[in-house]
């Protein structure tokens, strides 16, 4: 079947891959002159299998207030004359509860644990240089009242297969000393060891370039997508700015820009960007400022993950922000809240970054063909674990694509 993915993104790539060596042919199209160009550039890096929490929980509701009116809040809220953003707000506010949150843990936390058994037998076929690390992951809470709740997580994820402890915060300062900045006010942390960390843009580079070797694949980039062509009900390839490309299936994997793609078919997707930003901090090889497993910052939501010689810190969610470029407020803020619990990292040759997660408001990816348009499959929506469940995804989509059963139930991933 000759497929047409678009979207060069670590999502579109990794789909693009895994579709070409289940045998078929592929066109992977992208408007960007290289891979990775747009939300997959300098995202976090954290690979996060065991803690895939989505963010609408149900102690998120009571928190919004409080992180409204705060100056130094991670969350900030642009209301506008938009349906699609307060329908989507409504949805967010339904997933927040506890019955549907747990659900949504235990479905992502299966593809997750899938995600990261296909990247392991992938690293295993494929040489990928992308500064991965195995290095654990530290989850470092600062009131005594929310790692007492974080316990009941950690209870409940290990029935799903995680491995986490809890520690003091003596145990957390003996893990990872770079953490003493932070003094009295830290109360402990969870910490994960099987947790990993890697550079995306790097990674999807360097898939990129073993695709581009595979027979019967063409990677056509600086190509814009203007449309889907169809022939009624029937999806038979895209238009581009260089003419059209024929496809027996197509595949968007475009992020919030999917919508735009669907639309004209009379669809739509609960997709809306979350704006959120980035530092890359450069570091010697004998930096012990910058702690050397990767940490969250949980009330300030503020993850830091080593990829290569670079300390990736990423924080913030802005909703009703539309574009990319960087706020130089923002971007004060987290240097300042950065500093807070590394005092000597140096910060001066930081580079600011900023991209919009494609998130759904319960957090769950939408994977698989769209309703009552044939040869029109979907793989979007992993918000801010794009690079965590990409491999997954692609195995559910592929699996789907080539008629064989799933490796994992992927109904709860269905548009």
């Amino acid at each position: 079947m000759r497929v047409c993915v678009v979207g060069a993104g670590v999502v579109g790539v990794t789909s693009a891959y895994f579709l070409a060596r289940e045998g078929h042919e592929v066109v992977l199209v992208d408007s960007r002159a290289y891979p990775a160009e747009v939300s997959s550039f300098a995202n976090g890096g954290q690979l996060s299998y065991s803690y895939v929490a989505p963010l609408a929980g149900p102690g998120v509701l009571p928190s919004v207030p409080g992180w409204l009116l705060r100056s130094d809040s991670p969350l900030r809220f642009r209301p506008r004359l938009d349906p699609h953003q307060w329908r989507w707000c409504l949805q967010f506010a339904l997933a927040c509860r506890a019955s549907v949150a747990q659900r949504s843990t235990a479905e992502l936390q299966r593809l997750s644990y899938l995600s990261r058994d296909v990247m392991h037998r992938l690293l295993e076929q494929e040489p990928l240089a992308f500064g991965h690390l195995r290095n654990g992951k530290l989850i470092a809470y600062r009131s005594p009242e929310l790692l007492d709740k974080a316990r009941k997580l950690v209870a409940y994820q290990a029935g799903l297969g995680a491995e986490q402890r809890v520690l003091d915060a003596r145990e957390t300062l003996a893990l990872e000393p770079a953490l003493a900045g932070m003094g009295a006010s830290l109360a402990g942390a969870i910490y994960t060891p099987s947790e990993e960390a890697g550079d995306c843009r790097q990674f999807t580079q360097a898939l990129f370039d073993r695709l581009g070797a595979l027979d019967r694949v063409e990677c056509r980039m600086s190509t814009e997508v203007l449309g889907l062509r169809t022939n009624g009900p029937v999806v038979t390839g895209v238009r581009t700015d260089a003419g059209d490309i024929g496809a027996d299936a197509v595949v968007l994997a475009t992020g919030v820009g999917s919508r735009a793609l669907l639309r004209p078919l009379g669809h739509d997707v609960p997709i809306y960007p979350l704006k959120g930003y980035s530092l890359s901090v450069p570091l010697s090889d004998d930096d012990d400022t910058a702690p050397r497993i990767s940490v969250t910052d949980y009330e300030r939501r503020i993850v830091y993950a080593r990829v290569g010689r670079v300390l990736r810190i990423a924080a913030m969610v802005d909703i009703g922000s539309r574009d990319t470029g960087i706020d130089p407020a923002r971007v004060a803020l987290l240097k300042r809240q950065v500093l807070e619990v590394f005092p000597h990292l140096d910060l001066s040759d930081a580079q600011p970054w900023a991209g919009l997660r494609p998130a759904t408001p319960t957090g769950k990816p939408l994977i698989g063909p769209v309703r009552g348009v044939d040869n029109l499959w979907l793989n979007i929506g992993q918000g801010a674990l794009g690079f965590t469940l990409a491999c997954g995804s692609a195995a559910l989509l592929t699996t789907r694509m080539s008629g064989v059963e799933p490796p994992i139930d992927d109904s709860p991933f269905l548009p």
